[in-house]
């Protein structure tokens, strides 16, 4: 009778562990994920995700709320992976809250969701896409710059770093496509002050960047409603600068664009 109620003690604990989702948190430490598989997916082979950071005061139960974005997820055969903030924003160097940090809390917990999801759910650790929107952008950036060896490429959307970029990033250089409105005006492409500090120049950190990764000279080309200059590394890594008409806000749809980009140049 013990062994009896043992064995359902831990059949309810495994099912509580696995019972998370788009509803429901994930537990990792203090904190959290959710996430949401294709749509008729019977999870047997091993699939890519994209990882999505809020922005200001967003939530990872609103990141899922978005249907285009979630629709993107499934149609592109990815888990969507919803990540949140400790309170309103994300704990990165040089920020209005956040002046002294070195950003460390956030990297150990995105290897803590990247651990905890691809033990939980069929995913290929080598495919995973790393991208957010204004505040999630900046912490994109971030990950590329601190974490680039853990996702195959990079997608910001309307942010990049606090006040200026880096003297350097860890090795090896990776993938980055960045998304901007050309009218943003909440995070303009020079960026503006706020409070003690200024958000930072897109410009400025492209130019880093290129240099840091040996990028070559930039070639333009128009797509379906973005204008975008293209730089490559002789091993076939991207640095894509695109530009849409319109302000603070973004189109699933320009996603799809970064997503595609990757899977041409062999990255997914």
């Amino acid at each position: 009778m013990r062994i009896v109620l043992l064995s359902l003690v831990f059949s309810c604990v495994a099912s509580s562990l696995l019972a998370c989702g788009q509803h429901s948190d994930c537990p990792v430490g203090e904190r959290f994920y959710r996430i949401v598989l294709p749509e008729g997916d019977n999870a047997t082979e091993p699939m890519p995700a994209l990882v999505f950071a809020h922005g200001f005061r967003g939530t990872a139960k609103g990141v899922l709320r978005n249907p285009k974005l979630r629709a993107l997820a499934s149609d592109l055969g990815a888990a969507l992976i919803a990540v949140k903030s400790v309170g309103s924003g994300w704990d990165l160097p040089n920020g209005p809250r956040t002046l002294k940090s070195d950003g460390s809390s956030e990297f150990t917990y995105f290897d803590a969701v990247i651990d905890d999801a691809t033990t939980r759910f069929p995913i290929d650790k080598n495919r995973i896409v790393m991208s957010g929107f204004s505040a999630g952008g900046m912490m994109t950036w971030n990950l590329a710059c601190s974490r680039p060896d853990r996702f195959a490429g990079f997608v910001p959307i309307a942010g990049t770093f606090w006040l200026s970029p880096p003297e350097t990033c860890a090795q090896p250089a990776t993938s980055i496509i960045h998304i901007h409105g050309d009218q943003d005006k909440t995070v303009p492409l020079l960026g503006r002050r706020i409070g003690p500090t200024k958000q930072g120049e897109v410009p400025a950190v492209l130019d880093m960047y290129a240099s840091f990764g040996a990028f070559g000279q930039p070639e333009r080309h128009r797509y379906d409603g973005l204008s975008c200059k293209e730089r490559r590394t002789e091993g076939g890594d991207l640095l894509d600068f695109c530009l849409f008409s319109g302000g603070h806000w973004f189109d699933p749809e320009h996603l799809r664009h970064g997503w595609k980009k990757l899977e041409e140049a062999g990255r997914l």
